[in-house]
Order: C-alpha cells, then sequence, then structure tokens
C-alpha cells in the first residue's frame, strides 16, 4: 500500500515538474499555464502545496517589478490619472454592496469583508493584509482565498475574449481588467494576452489601486476595534516604481529592459500555472454557496458598472 502512495507521490512530483517548465515555453499562454495547473489539480494532490503557497507570492512580485523595466513613467502617469476616480467610487461602492450581501445572506462578517476587501482592491493581497488586521482565522482566509481564485481564473479565461467581442482598445481593456479583475496576476496575464499597451495600462491602475489597501487596512481596525492590528503594507509596489523610473531615464536600463520583461511574463505564466494547481475540486465545494454568491455578486457588479462606465462616461 505504501509503495502505490509512493509512486502515486513521485508521479505528481513528475508531472507537477514537467508542466512546471512547460510554462517557459513560448506557445505556452498564461491562459493556457493556468488551465494546465488547474487539470493537475483535479488529477493530483500537489505534493508541494505549501512551498508553492510560498512561491507564487514571491514569483508575482518579482514578475511585477520586472515589468516595470518595460514601461515609461510618463504613460503610467496618463493612465493612472484615467482610472482614479473609476478606482475610488468602484473600491467604495464594493466594500458597501459587500456589507449588505454579507448581511442579507448572513454570511460571517469576517468572510464578508475579506471577500469584500479582496474584490474591491487587489484579491489575494488585499485579503493577505487585511486578515491579521481583523484577526481572521484560516478557515475565513482560506474561503475568501478560495472564492478569489475561483473568479481571478475564470476572468483570465473570459475576460480577453469579451473585450475583443466589444472592439474595446487596448487602454479601454486594460483599465476594465485592474478594476473588475481581483489579483494582479490575472490582471497583468489578460492585459498581457491583449496586448503591450493594455498590459501597461492594466500594470500601473492595477498597482496603484493596489496601495488603497493600507487605508483600508487602517479603516479595518476601527471597524473590528482592533487598534493594536499590523498593516502590511505593499513594498513591492515601490521596486515597481523604481523599475519603471530607471527605464524612463537611464539608457542602459533601456537597452535590457525588454529582456527582463520577457523574463517576467515567463515568470507570471508559471505563477498562474501553480495558482491553477491549488484550485481542485475540493477546494470549490470547500468555500460554501453563500460566500461564493456574495463573491460572484460583486464580481459581476464591479465588471459590469466598470465596463459601462468605459464605454459611456469615460
Amino acid at each position: 500500500m505504501s509503495t502505490n502512495n509512493n509512486s502515486g507521490t513521485n508521479l505528481a512530483k513528475i508531472v507537477l515538474i514537467g508542466l512546471a517548465l512547460l510554462s517557459f515555453f513560448p506557445f505556452i499562454s498564461s491562459a493556457t499555464a493556468l488551465v494546465l495547473g488547474i487539470i493537475y489539480a483535479q488529477i493530483f494532490e500537489n505534493p508541494y502545496n505549501s512551498q508553492t503557497k510560498k512561491a507564487t507570492g514571491l514569483l508575482l512580485k518579482v514578475a511585477v517589478v520586472g515589468l516595470g523595466f518595460g514601461m515609461n513613467v510618463y504613460s503610467a502617469i496618463s493612465a493612472g490619472k484615467d482610472g482614479f476616480i473609476l478606482t475610488i467610487f468602484s473600491i467604495f461602492l464594493t466594500l458597501v454592496l459587500g456589507f449588505i450581501l454579507g448581511k442579507a445572506l448572513k454570511i460571517d462578517k469576517k468572510i464578508s469583508y475579506l471577500i469584500s476587501s479582496g474584490t474591491a482592491i487587489c484579491g489575494g493581497s488585499a485579503i493577505a493584509a487585511v486578515s491579521p488586521v481583523i484577526k481572521a482565522d484560516e478557515k475565513q482566509i482560506s474561503v475568501a482565498l478560495g472564492i478569489v481564485f475561483i473568479l481571478n481564473s475564470l476572468a483570465l479565461i473570459i475576460f480577453p475574449p469579451i473585450g475583443h467581442a466589444l472592439g474595446l482598445s487596448q487602454v479601454d481593456f486594460g483599465l476594465w481588467s485592474a478594476i473588475a479583475i481581483h489579483d494582479t496576476s490575472s490582471v497583468v496575464g489578460a492585459a498581457a494576452k491583449y496586448g503591450d499597451q493594455a498590459l501597461e495600462v492594466a500594470t500601473t491602475v492595477k498597482l496603484a489601486r493596489a496601495l488603497w489597501v493600507i487605508p483600508v487596512a487602517f479603516l479595518s481596525t476601527v471597524l473590528f476595534n482592533n487598534k493594536g492590528g499590523k498593516v502590511k503594507l505593499p513594498y513591492f509596489i515601490g521596486l515597481f516604481v523604481l523599475a519603471m523610473l530607471a527605464n524612463s531615464y537611464i539608457p542602459f536600463v533601456q537597452t535590457i529592459g525588454p529582456y527582463i520583461v520577457e523574463i517576467s511574463k515567463k515568470a507570471l505564466t508559471l505563477t498562474l500555472f501553480l495558482i491553477g494547481t491549488s484550485l481542485s475540486y475540493r477546494t470549490v465545494k470547500s468555500v460554501g454557496v453563500k460566500p461564493l454568491l456574495e463573491g460572484v455578486g460583486l464580481w459581476i457588479f464591479i465588471s459590469v458598472t466598470s465596463l459601462l462606465y468605459i464605454l459611456y462616461v469615460n
């Protein structure tokens, strides 16, 4: 019996490593890598689950900073201005609607708040920043993260075709994906598939949006009466800005920038594959119907309202 278990574990390791290496091939897109990860999760149990979780967080930060070496500070400021008003209103309305839905569906207060924060700001990063402030336990964090990752995966696959069907420009799609997709990894993955300009707008707006996790985390200490809670600052955003400034003003960096960007895109593809390996049927089932309904409702709200704003107001 133990021999069979060992052989099964060894096979899972071999397939995992093989698919991870496949992520570096040019014909494997970020969406394909994510799907491969999800398929893997239905067949095998990830033998490196804890290491994978740590690796995805680090790889995402490295990839985002690396993408900064392909961006210009002036166009980034312009993109940031375009998304500023939409960012403020979408975050505020999503948090309010999340509170209402949580009450209506009688969802655990902390789970509801984590789902709302993850949807409103930057997915898993927001949940990671807010959870220690409100003293959320492992189960509450897992449910919120599970919902965010499920919807992230879906968004990465369906957003680019929707954008093309609606005839969205690269600028408009970049803005829409930055507002409506939860996690930075899926925002960058979807935008990279749409085009370079979409990638620049999406990354800049999303990282500017991610900074709102700081005031929201401080607000959380008041809402949950936890004034001693520690707020985690998204330091890698500062490194992204430095990389962007270096690419804008240092000729040598401009020369090597394209190579760093390509490596960063591959790191992102690997990140999405690893995220996919955690999305098993068991994970989906464990989140529960009511929290999933709240997550889907908030996601539809922010996706539709931001798209209407971009199409008819912006």
